[in-house]
């Protein structure tokens, strides 16, 4: 795990599509309230280089998130969390 408890550590060597272990680490984030509503990203190629992934990598996984809707893009001015977040579906009685 990394410094915030309930986001786990990015593992590209994990089993799953490395796109997908982004978006899910990114959604992880938002989870945990480090990346907010309305809260702008970083460009796709500053993610990539943090990542330590190609830049097509991080685009696939923008469009992951996207169908999540857990972000939204607008042309011309970045990418940014959604605001609001979608509901959380939770075990029935929540």
């Amino acid at each position: 795990m990394s410094g915030q408890s309930k986001i786990p550590d990015f593992d590209p060597q994990g089993p799953q599509l490395v796109y997908v272990a982004i978006a899910d680490h990114i959604a992880a984030r938002i989870a945990a309230g480090e990346l907010h509503p309305g809260a702008r990203l970083p460009a796709e190629r500053d993610l990539a280089t943090e990542y330590g992934v190609a830049y097509l990598t991080v685009r696939r996984a923008a469009q992951e998130l996207r169908q999540r809707k857990l972000i939204v893009t607008v042309h011309g001015k970045g990418t940014f969390v959604a605001d609001p977040l979608p509901k959380q579906e939770g075990p029935e009685g929540e």
